[in-house]
């Protein structure tokens, strides 16, 4: 099976959830499609959603949620 991995694509807080107490947009081992929104980041109180570029199951997170992130690091893998 083929990794891939997603990226952030602005600098800013990442959130794996919608709002604090709401469950993660994608829990761990999930299956995803291209498109899926996995999380946000929040920049100066402006939200972008991170989508998946391709489909597939989430194999492991490398940022936990309220992690300050640049851009460029990769949030998660995926197996394709």
């Amino acid at each position: 099976m083929a990794s891939h991995t997603i990226s952030a694509r602005t600098p800013g807080v990442f959130y794996r959830r919608p709002s604090p107490d709401a469950e993660p947009y994608v829990e761990d081992g999930a299956t995803v499609a291209e498109g899926d929104t996995i999380g946000l980041i929040e920049v100066m109180k402006t939200y972008r959603e991170v989508k998946t570029d391709t489909a597939g199951t989430v194999a492991r997170w490398l940022v936990d949620n309220e992690d300050e992130v640049t851009i460029g690091q990769t949030l998660v893998e995926l197996d394709t």
